[in-house]
């Protein structure tokens, strides 16, 4: 499992992220769709350079309690996937030049951004494989008895 740590901040990439409706306060869910929505358009518009024809989904945010660190969490449409993540985590501070250019009136510091790959999808799919591969037998059927 693979660990973290940005400004004291330790976490490994399953950290919490389903549970961030739960853990987060409104402000930090507020900071985390917002930074959802402008790294989107950012990779629509202004990262074309860097992603060529990729299709690239941010599938979640989420912020630090003092919002000083955003844990981006992508998923890719192709099976090279690693290859473009890795292209994308050498350009982060670009994108947070990007980003600090689009909020930084709004924000009182732009944060820092830890990028995650998100392979839930193919994790999903992995199960889905494991459990349709099981020989589970078939109960056996119980005979009515009818009384006379």
């Amino acid at each position: 499992m693979i660990t973290h740590e940005i400004k004291g901040y330790a976490f490994n990439s399953l950290n919490l992220y389903q549970l961030k409706s739960i853990m987060e306060s409104k402000r930090q869910q507020k900071y985390s769709k917002l930074i959802q929505k402008e790294i989107g358009e950012i990779f629509q518009k202004e990262a074309k350079h860097l992603l060529g024809s990729t299709f690239v989904t941010i599938s979640g945010v989420s912020m630090s309690p003092d919002l000083g660190v955003a844990k981006i969490y992508l998923s890719f449409l192709l099976d090279k996937d690693k290859v473009m993540f890795e292209k994308i985590n050498e350009k982060k501070s670009e994108i947070r030049k990007h980003l600090g250019n689009r909020i930084g009136k709004s924000v009182r510091i732009v944060p820092e951004l830890a990028l995650f790959l998100d392979d839930s999808a193919s994790y999903a799919q992995h199960m889905d494989k494991v459990i349709s591969s099981l020989d589970i037998p078939e109960a056996p059927e119980e005979d009515e008895e009818t009384e006379d």
